[in-house]
């Protein structure tokens, strides 16, 4: 296998697209017996890029707390 690099601009839509598609592409192989490895390192790579990082905590008052 080259290795040749090609890197991808793609927006969270596209990325899900990917995903979906990846899955999908997964799922009948696995239902074929035939081996996903190809597919499964790609899927891992998108899943890495969609993972959304952690909301910080917001400072100020908490509406829902008695008074």
């Amino acid at each position: 296998m080259s290795e040749d690099r090609v890197t991808l601009e793609l927006d969270k839509y596209e990325c899900g697209v990917i995903f979906h598609s990846l899955k999908d592409k997964r799922n009948q192989m696995l239902k074929e017996e035939r081996p996903t490895d190809a597919v499964d390192d790609v899927l891992l790579k998108v899943i890495a890029k969609l993972e959304v990082p952690p909301e910080k905590p917001r400072r100020g008052h908490r509406r829902h707390e008695e008074r």
